[in-house]
């Protein structure tokens, strides 16, 4: 099971500056995530506060997921704690951002996440999601979880 997480204002996807996140809503992205990858099983959680989000990683490496695609939203230039949780936890992480972040204010252009996961994909609009799962695939994060699933 792969866990997409998304934080803060993720939820206005599709009306928040459009001109920077697309028009795309948080749940016609989730349904393309499954409909392009329907062998795979996902979480989706998105939450404007912290520590939810900290406790959701922190879950994800407990219940042993296979990864974690990661769009911290504003926390990604702010949050120690959300770098030490994922440095904390095995689970490998991707992080994520619609827009590139690196072009944006000079604020945005420095992630503290980003150290502490296996890489980043940013300014490439709804497909960084996708190329996020097929990186965990190539990886091996997923790869148990699809032969499972061809099995069955």
């Amino acid at each position: 099971m792969i866990l997409v997480l998304n934080g803060p204002n993720l939820n206005l996807l599709g009306t928040r500056n459009p001109e920077h996140y697309g028009t795309e809503t948080l749940d016609s992205l989730e349904q393309k995530i499954s409909a392009t990858f329907p062998d795979i099983t996902f979480q989706w959680t998105q939450s404007n506060h912290e520590g939810v989000l900290i406790d959701t990683l922190h879950q994800a490496y407990a219940e042993d997921f296979a990864g974690v695609i990661f769009n911290p939203g504003g926390y990604t230039h702010t949050s120690v704690a959300l770098h030490d949780a994922v440095e904390a936890i095995a689970t490998p992480v991707v992080e994520v951002h619609l827009s590139n972040i690196h072009a944006r204010e000079d604020f945005r252009r420095t992630s503290r996440i980003a150290p502490a996961c296996m890489g980043q994909i940013s300014g490439l609009g709804p497909a960084g999601y996708l190329l996020a799962v097929q990186y965990l695939q190539m990886h091996g994060a997923v790869a148990e979880q699809a032969d499972e699933s061809s099995s069955s």
